[in-house]
């Protein structure tokens, strides 16, 4: 029989070992155990592990402690939970201390007897999975407070949401469209939400989303849609398709806007130029009356939810500003100064040029979710915004007179659906 050299055996083991004697003294230690600890054999031989490897955390010294003494009083092994233990490096690799994480398990080795003859530490340095898992479950934490995030925002909006799947299912409402129509979330999946529809709406509205879902195209439309009340109101709806890295729709993320209000004041308004241009060829009587008018629909402008103003001449003069446009510029004086004086920082973005075309060719132009930017605190810093709006020329008698305008502002919704998108890429935004 050739004879083992056990103790050249024990060291080459590949883990890291440690044999100790019931009172901890180290016996001897794998080649393993040397390099992980950063210490020579010579230094520790024959030494008390608590001496030879003290530790800085009392707490941590205790839990070594107390898992060898559960194997000197059960004579079973021990696992310990991890523990951090930092390491002093040698001087000649830059000394100070590396911070560590450790796994390790102690086994008793007994006689025949079955007395307790040496306590064998397995330990298993674990920093790199440790700091991995700690990693991940940050992320875990911070992706969960984010998809809260995203969760508050879109129940906060004063706006109507929607998703719906890439073949046109519509599968989440949030909680203002529930409150809207009255409804529960499982009474408006799939196309139960046409229900809610004015039935003269209905054809349109269903033949419109189809063939957006068919071309992939953006979504726009408006229709009566029926409130809890019973009662019909306007609303604007406007849906995007959501493409992944291979050009695939994935989901589609809309939002509503009642628009009851604009609906009628606009029909007004409408209404009211007609009844103006008629009143212009009567007499006295009928020009007093037109006045009164005039100061009636001053009073709508003023009042009005939207940002409306008017302005007049080829120079696109201010004319009037009703509060709410001039809520967008508190710092500025604008009535009487032309757009290019008032508003500078528009010149370069091309609302001009749209401005001109208005007023020269009498086309009315519609912008929807249009950006601009815009030095609205008047710190010198040009700031996002979205308006949807529209320029159109008006006449006096038969000649141009400038340019009414008509807008509301949709910024906070599109950069919550911004949001709402960044969060899908990264897998983390609410489905139903």
């Amino acid at each position: 029989m050739i004879p083992v050299d056990y103790q050249k055996l024990f060291r080459q083991l590949p883990d890291a070992f440690m044999l100790l004697t019931p009172e901890a003294i180290i016996v001897d230690n794998s080649d393993a155990h040397v390099a992980v600890s950063l210490k020579k054999r010579e230094e520790v031989l024959g030494r008390s592990m608590f001496e030879a490897f003290p530790s800085v955390d009392q707490n941590q010294g205790d839990i070594i402690f107390q898992s060898q003494e559960h194997v000197r009083q059960h004579r079973e092994p021990h696992a310990m939970p991890v523990i951090r233990y930092d390491l002093q490096v040698p001087a000649e690799r830059g000394g100070g201390f590396e911070p560590m994480y450790w796994q390790a398990t102690h086994f008793p080795i007994l006689d025949a007897r079955g007395e307790l003859l040496y306590i064998l530490q397995k330990t298993e340095n674990i920093t790199e999975k440790y700091l991995a898992e700690q990693r991940n479950e940050q992320m875990q934490r911070e992706l969960a407070e984010n998809q809260n995030r995203t969760e508050f925002i879109l129940q906060s909006l004063p706006a109507l949401i929607w998703t719906a799947r890439p073949d046109g299912y519509r599968d989440f409402f949030n909680q203002r469209w529930l409150a809207f129509t009255g409804k529960a979330l499982e009474d408006l999946t799939g196309s139960q939400w046409l229900a809610d529809i004015h039935p003269d709406d209905v054809a349109r509205t269903q033949s419109t989303w189809q063939e957006s879902v068919k071309q992939g195209t953006v979504y726009q439309v408006e229709y009566r849609l029926r409130r809890a009340d019973g009662q019909y109101r306007w609303v604007l709806v406007r849906g995007l398709p959501r493409h992944d890295a291979d050009g695939q729709i994935t989901m589609w993320v809309g939002c509503g806007f009642d628009i009851q209000d604009q609906k009628q004041m606009v029909q007004e308004l409408l209404e009211a130029n007609e009844q103006q241009a008629d009143m212009a060829e009567q007499a006295y009587h009928a020009q007093k009356q037109a006045q009164s008018q005039r100061e009636t629909f001053y009073n709508l402008f003023q009042q009005a939810p939207a940002l409306i103003c008017i302005l007049r001449g080829p120079e696109h003069t201010f004319d009037f500003v009703n509060p709410q446009y001039q809520q967008l510029f508190p710092h500025r004086q604008l009535v009487g100064l032309p757009v290019t004086e008032a508003l500078p920082e528009v010149v370069e973005q091309g609302f001009i040029g749209l401005l001109d075309k208005v007023y020269q060719t009498g086309e009315t132009f519609h912008g929807n979710e249009i950006r601009i930017m815009l030095d609205r605190d008047g710190s010198g810093q040009l700031q996002p915004s979205y308006l949807n709006f529209t320029y159109q020329l008006f006449r006096e008698g038969d000649q141009k007179a400038g340019i009414t305008v008509f807008a509301y502002e949709i910024t906070d919704l599109v950069e919550a659906r911004q949001a709402l998108e960044n969060l899908r890429d990264q897998g983390t935004a609410p489905s139903q």
